[in-house]
C-alpha cells in the first residue's frame, strides 16, 4: 500500500479467506510513504481496500459493505455490521490479477 498524497492514511483491509469475508486493520501509512499490508502472498485475485484521512473522512470510492471498528480489528464476516457491534464501510474492489503480489497506490480523495 503507498500513500502518495500529503496526508496520513489509515487503511483496512476485506478478503476471502478460506470460507468467509475477512477485514482486517488499521496500518497507519504516512504521507508518500509505503507498507506492507499483506505479508502472506496473495491468493484471492480480489482485495478490497478502505482508506481513511485523520479525520475519518473516507479516501476512495468503493461500493463494497464490509466492516471495521474504531481501534485495530479482525472481523469475520462482511454482513449485520452494525447489529454484531461494528461499523459498516465501502471498500474499494482492486483486481491483483492473480498476482501473488501487488502494489496500490493511494493517490487523491476521490470524494
Amino acid at each position: 500500500m503507498c500513500n502518495q498524497t500529503l496526508d496520513v492514511v489509515n487503511v483496512a483491509i476485506g478478503l476471502y479467506d478460506v470460507d468467509d469475508w475477512e477485514t482486517s486493520g488499521w496500518w497507519i501509512v504516512g504521507p508518500n510513504q509505503c507498507s506492507n499490508v499483506v505479508e502472506d502472498s496473495l491468493t484471492s485475485r480480489y482485495i478490497y481496500v478502505y482508506a481513511r484521512d485523520v479525520f475519518n473522512g473516507s479516501m476512495l470510492a468503493g461500493d463494497t459493505s464490509m466492516c471495521v471498528a474504531p481501534g485495530e480489528f479482525r472481523i469475520r464476516g462482511r454482513q449485520d455490521c452494525l447489529i454484531r457491534g461494528h461499523i459498516a464501510a465501502e471498500f474499494e474492489e482492486v483486481d491483483t490479477r492473480r498476482s501473488e503480489r501487488w502494489t496500490f497506490f493511494i493517490t487523491t480523495h476521490d470524494s
